[in-house]
């Protein structure tokens, strides 16, 4: 199973310049996180940070209780191991074939013969759906094969934790669903604690167990995905819809005055985008058949019941409906809101309301 990843008040700047400053949060252990953010927010510096490629300036950064800020260069080499990394172009050697690019890690880090090694490149090109491209050089294939070709190659040491860096980047939409499914699909198989870095609003709906966003150099909240998809937060909603209008602008945050003029603006009716806001919990990928019961799901349900009661009343009743659809009410206990009411009445009165 994967193991647990964990910040506490990390802060991180370049010379002068803050990068993002006390980010608090917890990766469960074998569940699909995701972290969202604009362009510039530091995303891709937080992933780093995390395999210990750069080193914060405050915090500790926990992988399976040991904090890598304090570790020796020898004992960081070791917790690497636990790692697997998918960045954006994918990283291949463009003189390796494919099959060499995937063996890579194997022959760097192990003692395995090279029947072991073709082995295991051999699944985790099937895996990835590979098979036959293996003698193919990296210029010779498309961008979505370099991307699993790159996912194949962070699977080959077992990674109990995978870092998903910018999956969508360079792909289309389509190929970037199958990329997303193949990550929920080789979680049901390994079990392994995944965080993918994106700005894609479709993924962030559809695969994550829990959601994070960056903005203003602070997390703004993390949590069990349905807290960051119900939130009233205006930078969560802006970005979500992706609207003109709220705190982002297009090279940083706007002042209190330009979103003013901005919102009466759209009031006016200067910025409709013809599209509608989007309402509710779009259902979470599942594994494709025949994959094994994806693990993090039970243990997920039961450690968003644990803390059920600390979120967000809007959370707390799409978690509840979510659960009702998916059959696992008998378990559940029927919380009782500020009001007073069930989490079951609440349903009803959502329901008849339409």
């Amino acid at each position: 199973m994967g193991v647990e990843v964990r910040t506490e008040g990390v802060t991180k700047s370049f010379g002068s310049q803050r990068i993002w400053q006390d980010v608090s949060l917890t990766l469960p252990s074998g569940e699909v996180s995701a972290l969202l953010g604009p362009s510039g927010t530091g995303k891709s510096v937080f992933l780093k940070s995390l395999i210990g490629l750069l080193r914060p300036e405050r915090g500790s950064i926990f992988i399976d209780g040991t904090d890598i800020t304090t570790c020796s260069n020898k004992e960081l080499y070791e917790i690497r191991k636990l790692f697997g990394v998918l960045f954006q172009d994918g990283a291949l050697f463009g003189s390796m074939h494919l099959f060499d690019n995937v063996a890579f890690p194997l022959r760097e880090h192990t003692k395995k013969s090279e029947s072991e090694i073709k082995k295991i490149v051999m699944e985790k090109l099937e895996l990835t759906g590979l098979l036959g491209a293996e003698h193919k050089l990296p210029g010779e294939i498309s961008g979505g094969m370099r991307k699993r070709a790159g996912l194949a190659r962070a699977l080959v040491l077992d990674p109990q934790i995978i870092l998903v860096d910018e999956p969508d980047s360079g792909l289309d939409p389509v190929r970037t669903t199958y990329l997303a499914q193949l990550l929920i699909d080789i979680n049901a198989q390994i079990d392994a604690t995944i965080l993918i870095v994106t700005h894609n609003i479709n993924l962030a709906r559809t695969v994550p167990d829990n959601i994070g966003m960056l903005f203003r150099r602070q997390l703004v909240m993390f949590g069990p995905r349905e807290v960051l998809l119900t939130s009233d937060e205006p930078v969560v909603k802006q970005f979500l819809n992706g609207r003109m209008v709220g705190p982002i602008g297009m090279s940083e945050e706007k002042d209190e005055a330009q979103m003013a003029r901005e919102q009466a603006l759209a009031d006016a009716g200067h910025y409709d985008s013809g599209t509608e806001e989007i309402e509710g919990i779009i259902p979470q990928m599942k594994a494709q058949p025949g994959m094994p019961f994806r693990q993090a799901v039970e243990r997920r349900r039961q450690r968003v019941m644990e803390i059920l009661h600390t979120l967000p009343h809007s959370a707390q009743v799409a978690i509840r409906e979510s659960m009702e659809e998916e059959g696992q009410t008998q378990i559940m206990p029927a919380y009782t809101t500020e009001a007073g009411n069930s989490f079951d009445q609440t349903i009803r009165q959502n329901r008849a309301n339409g």
